[in-house]
């Protein structure tokens, strides 16, 4: 009992990452109107820069974060220009393989640039273990779940609170209709596309502090578990996606809880597959709507 507690805390604090990558996944589709595939590469090229920060500027957590957001922010904007403005207009196919092309380069180039293998990302946090009752709860654990509830209170305020917020709902629900009162559609796409592979570059900063590595092919599997949880939330529902992103860090380690962990991405995209062929269009009783 005391381990499936200690395991349910675990999935807890993995699925709140993966709800942050679910979230700016989210964004991406809602806003542009298309599905990436560079996000894996996002969240490594975040995993990375903090873990740049760490070596050269010390144990700052804030300063790390900020850093992998700008860096991921301005890499939304090279995605944008590439993958999406030119092909506004195109089939839609188009910037998806031009996405999936991209992501390619990324990686490739990260393995020339960052080394095939892993690097380590340690000393980072002194991570105290608390015990409360049976249930032993590491400090990481608790910082990850802080940071994720607060950039989600933050994008929440963004959205409803601001004049970027508002273009940005606006663009994502009639691009047409919010073009006719003057918003500037292609630059709430780029900003609100920015805005994504911001969140996702600080999910993998989050991802590299808990696993304390980061390596060039983190990518894929990161990537495809952000789509797998904004698919469970309707792709362009925010909250939802976000509840499709715990599920699958909750079912992930209840599920090794009885097994090897070697079946961790069994369990995710099997339940994703499970839900999917009971609820195809996920969590909504109706078509998800945008952000």
């Amino acid at each position: 009992m005391e381990y499936f507690l200690n395991q349910l805390i675990n999935g807890l604090c993995q699925g709140a990452i993966y709800a942050l990558l679910a979230i700016g996944y989210s964004v991406i589709v809602g806003v542009v109107g298309m599905v990436t595939f560079t996000y894996g590469e996002v969240i490594m090229i975040g995993a990375y820069t903090s873990m740049y920060m760490f070596q050269y500027f010390g144990n700052n957590l804030l300063m790390g974060i900020v850093a992998s957001f700008l860096t991921t922010w301005i890499m939304g904007i090279a995605i944008y220009h590439i993958c999406y403005e030119r092909f506004s207009n195109a089939p839609r196919h188009i910037p998806l393989l031009c996405t999936i092309g991209f992501s390619i380069l990324v990686k490739n180039l990260a393995q020339i640039f960052f080394g095939p293998n892993q690097q380590p990302i340690l000393n980072v946090i002194n991570n105290t273990i608390y015990t409360i009752g049976p249930v032993q709860v590491q400090k990481i654990q608790l910082i990850i779940l802080f940071v994720v509830i607060v950039l989600a209170v933050i994008l929440s305020l963004v959205f409803n609170k601001t004049t970027w917020g508002i273009s940005l709902r606006a663009v994502s629900q009639n691009k047409t209709a919010a073009s006719m009162v003057g918003i500037n559609v292609k630059r709430m796409s780029m900003i609100g596309n920015c805005i994504g592979c911001g969140l996702g570059g600080v999910g993998g900063t989050l991802l590299g502090l808990y696993y304390q590595m980061a390596i060039p092919t983190m990518g894929g599997s990161y990537g495809m578990k952000a789509f797998s949880a904004s698919v469970l939330g309707g792709l362009t529902d925010i909250p939802f996606s976000a509840v499709g992103g715990m599920c699958l860090g909750i079912i992930e380690n209840l599920g090794i809880t009885f097994s090897s962990a070697s079946f961790r991405d069994i369990f995710a995209f099997g339940f994703l597959i499970l839900v999917l062929l009971i609820r195809p269009e996920g969590f909504k009783s109706k078509k998800g709507e945008r952000v």
